[in-house]
C-alpha cells in the first residue's frame, strides 16, 4: 500500500470515529466525564532569588568580549540571501564573513520584545516568557527511544505519538515540541509534516515547528495558518522554531532560510549557539560565554533585519566535553556557571531566553541520569531561564528519549515549578495559632489547620517512593524505571484526544496529501521562498 493509500486508509478511520462518537450519546457522555484530568500549570512566574556571579563590570566585559569578536573576528553567514541582507544594512561584508558594528547589533536587539506570548489552540494553555516568566518544554530529535519495554530501538511515528499524548496530560509540561523521537518510518522528505500534524493533534498546548530546510519550516507555517488563521500569525506568536549555529561563528544557509520563514510570519526563533565547550569554545568557561554571546547576538541582529520587532530568543545548546574521550557531558560545574552568566547576558539585553534541562549522558535510566538531570535542572531554575527546553526524557546525551525518564523528568520539573513559585505566606497566621494549640509534646496530624492542607501542604511525587523497605518489597520491589513504565503504560491507557474541529483537522490532512506530490520536486529546487 502507498503512503498516499495509507493516509486515505487512516482518514477514513478518523472520520468513523468521529461518527461514532456523535452517535455514543448519553454512554458517550458519561464516558467523555471520566476523562482523567490534563489541567496544565500556568507560567511559572518565578519568586526565587537568581544566582548571579558576575557583577556589572563584569557583565560589561562580557558584552565587549563578545563586541570585539563581532567587529573584529567575523561571524560567517554561508548564506546568499543573508550576505545581501547584512549589506543592505550597512555591514561589512567580506566573502561570507560579516563584521557587524556593536552600535549596529544594539539598536537591532532593542527592537525584540522583552516578553513573548505563546498562544494555544486551547486558549487555557497558553504561556508567556520572559522576565522572569518561564515554561518546561520536552527534549527532541533523538533517534532512539527507550520503550514501554526499556528497550533501546529506532522509533516510530506511533512512538513519537505517544510521546505526544504524555506532553498532552503531564501538567509541568507547557508544550508538545516538535519530534521528541524521529519517526523513521517516514521518509525523511516529508516527515516534518507528520511530526508537525502529531503535535497539532495529539495534544491542545503550544507546540515547535521543524526548522530542517526553509521549505519545510514554511510547511509548518502553513499548517499553523489553517489552524489559526494566517491574519492571526502576523500578530500572535503560536509556534517556535529552533536555528543552531555551527559554532564557532557560522550560521549555515539552512538555518538562515529556516530563520526567514519564521521572522517574516512573526514567529520566534531561537538562536541557538550550539556548545561543545574545548571542542568549539575555548576550554575555559568565560571565554567561552563571550564567544556563545557573541554568536548568539549576531543571529538576533539578524531576525530584526529580517522583521524588526519580530520575537526572537536567545538561545544555546551547553555542553563539555571529556578531554579523556571528547564526548560531550552533562550535569558539570561549568554548564551550570555558563547557565547563570548566560542568564545575566540576557537580562542585560532584556531579551528572553532559553536553556536545556534535565539532560543526562548516561546510557540506561539510572542513578548517573539522575543526578545530571538534577544538577541541570537546579542550575536552570536558579538561573532565571525563560523557555526551558529538553525537560523530560533526555539521555545518552540525546541519543535517546526514555519513556521512564520523561515522566520522572516531568514530576521533577512539578517539583522544581513548586520550590521556583516561593514562599507562601497565606496561612502564616493560622498556623502559629495552630503551635499555640497543639503545645509542647502535641502533634498536629488531627489539626485542623492540618486537615486542611495536608494534600497541598508538601509537595508528594508519585513515582519516587518513600514507604518503608519491608512495604515496598511487598509491593514488588520496584525501581524507579519499572515505576516510571507503569506510569506510561496508565496515562496512555486513559488519554482522550483534544477537540479539533473536524473540518480544520481534514485541511490539514489535505495540505499533507498534496505536499507529499509536490514535495520530490520541491527537493530538487532545494529553495528559499
Amino acid at each position: 500500500m502507498s503512503a498516499n493509500d495509507q493516509l486515505t486508509q487512516r482518514r477514513g478511520e478518523r472520520r468513523g470515529e468521529r461518527r461514532a462518537e456523535r452517535r455514543g450519546g448519553r454512554s458517550e457522555r458519561r464516558h467523555l466525564r471520566r476523562q482523567p484530568d490534563v489541567a496544565m500549570l500556568p507560567t511559572l512566574k518565578s519568586k526565587i532569588p537568581l544566582v548571579e556571579p558576575m557583577d556589572s563590570e563584569q557583565i560589561e566585559k562580557i558584552d565587549n568580549a563578545s563586541m570585539d569578536i563581532l567587529e573584529q573576528v567575523g561571524v560567517a553567514f554561508t548564506d546568499p540571501i543573508a550576505l545581501e541582507d547584512w549589506r543592505k544594512a550597512g555591514a561589512k561584508v567580506v566573502d561570507t564573513r560579516v563584521y557587524l558594528d556593536r552600535e549596529m547589533v544594539r539598536e537591532k536587539i532593542k527592537t525584540i520584545p522583552s516578553q513573548i506570548t505563546l498562544n494555544a489552540r486551547n486558549p487555557d494553555k497558553t504561556v508567556s516568557i520572559g522576565g522572569r516568566d518561564a515554561m518546561f518544554i520536552p527534549m527532541t530529535g533523538a533517534p532512539y527511544l527507550r520503550d514501554l519495554n526499556d528497550e533501546r530501538r529506532l522509533p516510530t511515528i506511533a512512538d513519537l505519538s505517544d510521546f505526544h499524548k504524555l506532553s498532552h496530560m503531564l501538567p509541568a509540561l507547557h508544550s508538545s515540541a516538535h519530534h521528541i523521537v524521529e519517526p523513521m518510518d517516514l521518509p525523511v522528505s516529508y516527515r516534518h509534516l507528520h511530526i508537525t500534524m502529531s503535535s497539532i493533534i495529539h495534544s491542545d498546548k503550544t507546540f515547535m515547528g521543524m526548522t530542517t530546510s526553509g521549505k519545510n519550516a514554511e510547511d509548518v507555517l502553513d499548517m499553523c495558518a489553517i489552524l489559526f488563521g494566517d491574519d492571526y500569525l502576523q500578530t500572535h506568536a503560536v509556534v517556535v522554531g529552533n536555528c543552531n549555529g555551527n559554532s564557532p561563528l557560522v550560521w549555515d544557509e539552512t538555518m538562515l532560510s529556516a530563520m526567514r520563514a519564521f521572522n517574516r510570519r512573526n514567529q520566534p526563533v531561537l538562536c541557538s549557539p550550539f556548545v561543545l565547550g574545548g571542542a568549539n569554545t575555548p576550554a575555559s568557561t568565560v571565554p567561552a560565554v563571550a564567544q556563545l554571546n557573541a554568536e548568539a547576538l549576531s543571529a538576533l541582529a539578524y531576525t530584526q533585519i529580517i522583521n524588526p520587532g519580530c520575537p526572537a530568543i536567545y538561545g544555546h545548546y551547553l555542553s563539555t566535553v571529556s578531554m579523556r574521550s571528547g564526548a560531550p557531558m552533562a550535569g558539570t560545574p561549568e554548564i551550570s556557571l555558563m547557565n547563570f552568566m548566560i542568564g545575566q547576558m540576557a537580562r542585560y539585553y532584556q531579551v528572553p531566553w532559553r536553556t536545556s534541562n534535565t539532560l543526562g549522558g548516561a546510557k540506561t535510566f539510572d542513578a548517573q541520569a539522575g543526578y545530571e538531570s538534577a544538577t541541570t535542572l537546579m542550575s536552570v531554575l536558579l538561573s532565571g531561564a525563560n523557555y526551558i527546553w529538553h525537560s523530560a526524557g533526555w539521555n545518552e546525551a540525546g541519543m535517546h528519549c526514555s519513556m521512564a525518564k520523561f515522566v520522572v523528568d516531568a514530576e521533577q520539573c512539578a517539583m522544581g515549578y513548586r520550590m521556583a513559585e516561593g514562599l507562601n505566606w497565606d496561612d502564616f497566621d493560622e498556623a502559629l495559632l495552630a503551635i499555640r494549640d497543639v503545645g509542647p509534646g502535641g502533634h498536629y496530624l488531627g489539626h485542623p489547620h492540618t486537615q486542611k492542607r495536608f494534600q497541598e501542604a508538601f509537595f508528594m511525587p508519585q513515582l519516587f517512593n518513600n514507604d518503608s523497605y519491608e512495604q515496598w518489597a511487598a509491593e514488588g520491589a520496584k525501581e524507579i524505571t519499572e515505576r516510571g513504565l507503569d506510569k506510561v503504560k496508565h496515562m496512555l491507557s486513559e488519554y482522550q484526544k483534544p477537540d479539533l474541529d473536524v473540518a480544520m483537522e481534514d485541511a490539514l490532512w489535505d495540505y499533507i496529501k498534496r505536499r507529499e506530490h509536490e514535495i520530490p520536486a520541491m527537493d530538487a529546487l532545494n529553495q528559499d521562498h
